[in-house]
């Protein structure tokens, strides 16, 4: 295997941008340490065995449905473990992503906005499920962090006769809006500023230009509508606490 193949230079390219990004955290002194190769480094390693496991999916389209429940499952793992400092945040964040990912699915296969086929499903599924997943992390970190910070007004407005949830209530809508911008922002600015992951793929498959920006509207359009739900539903289970977190430091 010569240095000219394909997977030679896609090895050297990874260790190159792995190590230039270690070398400027090193610099601005950001402690991530290694976190950043080794995110990198697990990432290629389970894309490898889900590209080999999705040729079996496809083959056998029953599998779809154990396919996108293992990614369920680890997404709800994943930002339960984020949003860990909030009490019950396991079942809310399987709350959360279950909702809006089988929600979001729902209309837009029902509606027929893609073909209900295996390929959609695994596809479209899995973007969606990832975006449940960030917007519960996002709005779960961002509740934590306002509960904290501002507890003092919280006990204010709770000594003043207002309920847990009417005291929170400003935290838990800022939360949820400010989880939503960075989708809203890559919504407002594709094509503009950047020419996301689903319209390139789908181009380089050979899919018609129209076709692929169809596609590539579908899935900005779900990941809104899923990301709003999930937001909402973990600030609404979480944003009102029997116990308010102590504040650090």
């Amino acid at each position: 295997m010569t240095l000219f193949h394909p997977d030679v230079r896609l090895a050297v390219g990874v260790a190159v941008l792995i190590g230039l990004t270690w070398l400027v955290l090193r610099i601005a002194q950001v402690p991530l340490g290694w976190g950043p190769a080794w995110a990198v480094i697990r990432g290629a390693a389970q894309l490898a065995l889900v590209g080999l496991a999705l040729r079996g999916v496809f083959d056998a389209p029953p599998f779809v449905v154990l396919a996108l429940a293992v990614m369920l499952t680890i997404a709800v793992r994943t930002a339960a473990g984020r949003i860990k400092a909030l009490p019950h945040a396991l079942p809310a964040a399987a709350l959360a992503c279950t909702t809006a990912a089988v929600g979001t699915l729902t209309v837009i296969f029902a509606l027929g906005m893609l073909e209900l086929s295996a390929r959609y499903l695994v596809a479209l599924g899995g973007i969606v499920i990832g975006g449940t997943m960030l917007a519960a992390t996002l709005t779960g970190r961002r509740l934590a962090a306002g509960l904290e910070s501002e507890r003092d007004e919280i006990e204010g407005l709770l000594a003043l006769g207002a309920t847990p949830r009417q005291a929170t209530a400003r935290i838990c809508r800022r939360s949820v809006a400010e989880a939503m911008m960075p989708v809203i922002d890559q919504t407002r600015t594709t094509g503009l500023v950047t020419l996301p992951g689903a319209f390139i793929g789908a181009l380089l498959g050979g899919a018609d230009p129209m076709d692929a920006a169809r596609f590539q509207l579908v899935v900005l359009v779900a990941l809104i509508n899923a990301q709003a739900i999930s937001g909402v539903i973990i600030a609404h289970r979480l944003g009102a606490p029997a116990q308010l977190p102590t504040p650090t430091g």
